[in-house]
């Protein structure tokens, strides 16, 4: 199959980062930063999404960025995008240079695997006041997939956009990119879904799921992805396969944090407490789940697989 080839592919090429129990993790993708137009998916959930990174910056994380976070199919310009979320890339500078900043491209800003592309649109921006080109993500790199290697347990966390399982995404991208920018974008304006996008339809979602999860089953590798929109975390005794949703939910922003050697799924969202003002608030919708239980499975899954193959042998 074409799409366990480019993810084989991706997971080889990986750099590893090695993590413990000490290391504090959040992952986050699909913001599809825009230019602060009608179509601009990410300005409704802007604060919600501030505050939750902000929250991150303070507490001592690594930020993770996994893919489509700038909507590079819709808009042609980044320096647009760079204009309307000004404040956004600051945040995202101080995790930057405090060496807590990572990014996973994905289809939607496949640009950035270009680093001649990083380097004019990210590196530098233009000081509003002065005009003087000051650094920004200067130096930044991007990588298609990442390994997280957990010192105590030695299980490997696998991170990709998620996209490869996606044919039409992935190897016809040029193609999807056209469509998005020129019919779906001014449609969805309208109201109506772009049937391409597996976050908008259920058919193309769960098949794109249904691969990850095989792959990461065949491969006895636990894999945190996006692309698909749909926040989720490994049931007890189903495939190690977790997805961190996206920033673009109606009213909310979910991700994934690592702690303490644990996986957990938030959401953050406003409520309104009693008759007082709404305030932004995180709440944990999936885990604690142990990195170390996790890998602790699939060692079980793979000595379970052998004895079988050496009674069917025999």
């Amino acid at each position: 199959m074409l799409a366990f080839k480019r993810l084989n592919q991706v997971f080889q090429s990986s750099k590893e980062i090695p993590i413990s129990n000490r290391s504090r993790i959040v992952f986050m993708s699909d913001c599809h930063r825009g230019d602060g137009s009608a179509a601009d998916d990410f300005k409704p959930n802007k604060r919600l999404y501030m505050h939750a990174l902000e929250h991150y910056y303070r507490a001592g994380y690594t930020y993770i960025e996994i893919g489509d976070a700038d909507e590079l199919w819709e808009n042609r310009s980044f320096r647009r995008i760079l204009k309307a979320h000004e404040d956004v890339f600051l945040l995202l500078r101080k995790f930057h240079v405090a060496k807590r900043f990572y990014v996973i491209w994905g289809n939607h800003d496949i640009v950035k695997r270009s680093r001649q592309y990083l380097s004019y649109n990210l590196y530098y921006r233009r000081d509003p006041h002065t005009r003087a080109r000051v650094p920004l993500l200067e130096g930044l790199e991007s990588h298609e997939g990442l390994i997280l290697r957990h010192r105590e347990s030695n299980a490997r966390v696998f991170v990709v956009h998620g996209h490869q399982a996606d044919f039409f995404n992935d190897q016809l991208w040029p193609v999807s990119c056209m469509l998005v920018r020129y019919v779906w974008r001014p449609l969805e304006i309208l109201g109506i879904q772009d049937p391409i996008s597996p976050a908008k339809n259920h058919k193309k979602r769960n098949r794109v799921e249904s691969v990850l999860e095989r792959w990461s089953r065949d491969n006895r590798q636990i894999v945190i992805a996006g692309h698909t929109h749909r926040p989720s975390l490994p049931e007890k005794g189903l495939v190690p396969y977790a997805n961190d949703g996206s920033c673009v939910h109606k009213d909310c922003v979910t991700a994934i944090e690592i702690s303490r050697g644990c996986m957990v799924l938030v959401r953050w969202c406003q409520q309104q407490r009693g008759r007082g003002p709404l305030v932004t608030v995180r709440q944990v919708i999936g885990g604690p789940l142990s990195l170390a239980e996790l890998q602790m499975r699939i060692a079980q899954r793979t000595s379970s697989a052998g004895a079988r193959m050496h009674r069917y042998s025999q």
